[in-house]
This record gives structure tokens, sequence and C-alpha cells, in this order.
């Protein structure tokens, strides 16, 4: 904390633009590798659900080690969470959903999209994303159960860190097999390469957000400050998301912008929450049961429109952004 104040005093106003720069940047790093992994033919809900959650979620499992070599409150990471889902779930689907064409089902073709999959893929696009929705659903209902006596305990944290291995370990059955059927072609030496490079981005993004968060906790008034630290890391952490959601969209992969956005709320729920609460039991805020039945109900959401029509309709994600700005003003203390 001492060091965060010098460093303050000496730079004054520029100290938290440069670690949001450096932070920029490292999100940048892993989303280079990222977009290199799926030019080599990764499937695209395997590479949303898989790959881009430790990339853009990366930070949030930072927040997390912060938080607890810092004694920070264990509510903040649920706050985290909450914004971080919410966020993910109605204003970064909506917003390619308002730009362009978010059809599971084909005929979503724009200027800038990839080569047109076949009706398999677009099958198995669809099928992934459905999966995806129901383990978000799943797993948000487990830590709803867990937390109604007002903790989230050591064991129980450990049930959630389990849960979300054991469905990352699906997916890594998937890569493997997809990688024999091509001849070994998704997985070779260019891996070291993308391991270095998401190594530094990792660092960079470790090193800005330490920094950031002991420079929110030290300031006692505003909105920069420790009473707004996990809507704070909510937003930050959720930006490489934003990315990924604009520029897939703009790619015409929406399977990949629905996976990697819920995919990435896996990371926050269960497995930070899990991992905080596996060191440290976890005490529930007051928004607990809002919160929780908020992302069920967005879940529910997106699934009957991608199981009923294979899509989200443009009208539909302009509803979903107007309530992600409803969102903020009513949950903003």
């Amino acid at each position: 904390m001492e060091g965060v104040a010098a460093q303050t005093g000496t730079w004054g106003v520029v100290a938290p633009w440069f670690h949001l720069g450096l932070f920029a940047l490292g999100s940048f790093l892993l989303l280079w590798r990222l977009e290199a992994l799926s030019t080599r033919g990764f499937e695209g809900t395997v590479l949303g659900a898989l790959v881009m959650p430790y990339c853009s979620g990366l930070g949030n499992l930072i927040f997390v080690f912060v938080l607890l070599r810092e004694g920070g409150p264990g509510g903040e990471v649920l706050t985290n969470a909450f914004v971080n889902n919410m966020t993910n779930l109605t204003l970064l689907v909506g917003l390619p959903a308002i730009f362009w064409n978010l059809s599971l089902a084909g005929g979503g073709a724009v200027a800038g999209s990839v080569e047109e999959p076949s009706a398999a893929q677009r099958q198995r696009g669809l099928q992934g994303v459905l999966l995806t929705l129901l383990a978000a659903l799943a797993f948000t209902l487990v830590l709803w159960v867990q937390g109604r006596d007002g903790w989230i305990r050591r064991g129980e944290g450990a049930w959630l860190v389990a849960l979300f291995l054991l469905w990352q370990g699906w997916h890594v059955v998937e890569v493997l097999q997809e990688n024999r059927r091509r001849e070994g072609r998704l997985l070779g030496w260019i891996l070291l390469f993308d391991l270095a490079a998401l190594a530094l981005g990792a660092w960079l993004s470790y090193v800005s957000i330490q920094w950031l968060v002991d420079w929110v906790l030290q300031r006692a008034e505003g909105l920069f400050s420790a009473r707004y630290l996990g809507w704070l890391s909510g937003w930050l952490l959720v930006t490489p998301n934003a990315v990924l959601a604009l520029y897939y969209g703009f790619r015409g992969r929406p399977e990949v912008v629905y996976s990697s956005q819920v995919g990435d709320g896996h990371i926050c729920i269960p497995l930070c929450v899990g991992l905080y609460a596996c060191v440290r039991p976890l005490e529930v805020p007051a928004f607990f049961t809002p919160a929780m039945a908020a992302i069920c109900g967005a879940a529910l959401l997106h699934l009957g429109f991608v199981y009923g029509v294979g899509r989200l309709p443009r009208w539909m994600g302009w509803i979903l952004a107007a309530g992600y700005v409803l969102f903020v003003q009513q949950g903003l203390p």
C-alpha cells in the first residue's frame, strides 16, 4: 500500500493511466494469440468455452489472488462475478445482436465474416452454445443453494472448483479428439510461442491489476474508491470480453460470441468464487439472492431464444442493452 501511495504522489494522475495501459497491452497479447489458435482450426464453441475464458478471464483470477493476499473482503469477489456475468449476458451479447445478425442457424454472413460454415458445423455450434448456457445455469444454481445459509465455506468452494474442472476436462477431450481427426495439426511447436506470448500477457495483467486494486483500496471516497471495488473490477476485467464480442460478431461467428461471453462467466462462477472460498470462507452479501436470480433469468432467456429460434433477434439485443443500463442504475450503490 505504501508503495502505491508513493508512486501516486510521484506520478500524479499518470500512474493509474499507465497501469491501465499495461492491462490493455497484456489483454492485446492474450487476444492476439487467441486469434492465432482460431485460424489453426479450433472449433468455435471449444475455442470460446475452453481457450478464450482463460485469456479474457485471467484478470478475474488475478483479482481473487490479489484480494486474498491483501486480505480484501470476499463479498467483492461475488460483486465482481455478478457484474461480470450480467455484463456478459446482457450488454456484450446484445450489442453484436444489434449490429450484426447473431444467428446460429446460418444466414448471418456479413462483410467481415469468415467462410460460410457447413450445416454440420452450424449444428455443432448450436449444440455447444446450448450446453455452455446450461452449464452456466447449473453452476449458478449450485452456488445459489450453497449460499442459502449466508456463507460459502471451504468444502463448498472445493465442490465449485471440482465442477469447473470436470466441465473443462470434457472440453479438453473434445480438443484431443479433434486433434486426432486433423492428424495433429492443431497442436505443434508453434504452441511454444503462443505460451510465451500468453505468459507475458498474463504477467502484464497481474502487475497492472495488482497496482490498480491497491490504488482503489487506499481511496475512501468517490467512484474510484474501495466502496466500488467489485463494480470497478467487474467493468475493467470484462473489457477484453467486449473486444471479443464485437470482433467475432463482425467476423460472423455467433457461436464464438456466445461461448466466449458465457465461458468467461464460468471463470467467475464457479471458479473464482470457489477458489476464494477454498482459502477463506466467504460471507454472501445482501444482494446475493436477487443476483443469482438475475443471472439464472438471463441464462434461461438465452436458452429460450437459442433453442427455440436459433438466434438472438435485433430487437432483443436492444432490450438486453437497455436492461443492462437499468441494472447499473438500480444496482450501483
